[in-house]
């Protein structure tokens, strides 16, 4: 009997240690990648594509945070090496005053998105506006008011830009994005006239109908592109995400439903895992993964 205690015991021990052996592997095979930052600032494709890739990263075992930043401060963070993403950056034009003063800093890297606009934007039932140059003469009908985004942003630049080079006799209300938003639904739902400032890519276009104002003296400028950059090393430190970055592109139809995915819900990383949900395939072409 004393022997069979004795086996039983050792066997015991022998268990615990296979199982503390296959607990070492198991959580090895889990361990995290590395912690990842991403600069977002407050527009919605940048909000969508940002939480969009914050979870896939997370399914492939990095950490990562969202910082919310303005433009001006993403183009700092990126320089100091406080953030390791920059997920929107628009060139050659929009944000070539930012880049250019951190370009020895900051790794700028392929683009995600081609065909961009800026513009003055109204609603389509205002049939006798079409240009800037219509604004002035109808001041009246929009109070003299253009409502805008963020102060500081490169669009709320261009506008200020806008309103000197066609002389119009309008103030400029800086708010934010979703304020902006918000009044244009406002006027809209009463058919009242209103004026805001507005982008493409933006889900506004899909769910509202809208038309961009002509602009003869192409203030605006062309139309660009949406690339993403990075802190100096961050290639060296994580090659495998500097890949699926480069992979990583999207047309108009599927940002477009990305938006559109977060817009019809109250939290953004739900509606960009739903997107993700229906888009396996496309994403697996971006991290080399086949089912």
């Amino acid at each position: 009997m004393k022997n069979v205690k004795i086996l039983i015991t050792l066997l015991m021990i022998a268990s615990l240690v296979v199982l503390v052996a296959c607990g070492d592997e198991s959580e090895g095979d889990t361990e995290e990648k590395g912690s990842i930052s991403i600069g977002m600032n407050n527009w919605a494709e940048n909000i969508a594509v940002s939480n969009m890739w914050k979870i896939i990263l997370e399914e492939e075992g990095y950490d990562v945070t969202l910082e919310n930043v303005e433009k001006a401060i993403l183009y700092e963070g990126l320089a100091n090496e406080d953030i390791d993403i920059g997920m929107e950056i628009w060139m050659p034009i929009t944000d070539a005053p930012f880049y250019e003063e951190h370009e020895d800093e900051i790794n700028l890297r392929d683009s995600w998105y081609e065909g961009t606009e800026l513009a003055l934007v109204v609603p389509s039932y205002m049939e006798n506006i079409n240009s800037i140059e219509d604004l002035e003469a109808n001041k009246e009908l929009f109070e003299s008011e253009i409502v805008g985004i963020e102060p500081g942003s490169s669009l709320v630049s261009l506008t200020e830009d806008v309103i000197e080079e066609y002389d119009l006799d309008f103030d400029l209300l800086s708010s934010s994005e979703p304020t902006m938003i918000t009044q244009l639904q406002t006027k809209m739902s009463n058919e009242e006239p209103v004026v805001v400032t507005l982008w493409r890519p933006h889900w506004a276009f899909a769910e509202m109908d809208l038309k961009s104002l002509d602009d003869p003296k192409n203030v605006y400028g062309d139309s660009e592109n949406i690339l993403y950059g990075t802190r100096l090393g961050f290639e060296d430190d994580h090659p495998e995400v500097v890949e699926w970055f480069d992979n990583f592109f999207l047309n108009d139809e599927e940002l477009g439903s990305l938006m559109a995915d977060l817009n019809e819900v109250d939290d953004d990383a739900e509606g960009a895992q739903n997107w993700i949900d229906d888009n396996r395939d496309l994403i697996n072409e971006w991290i080399g993964e086949t089912e």
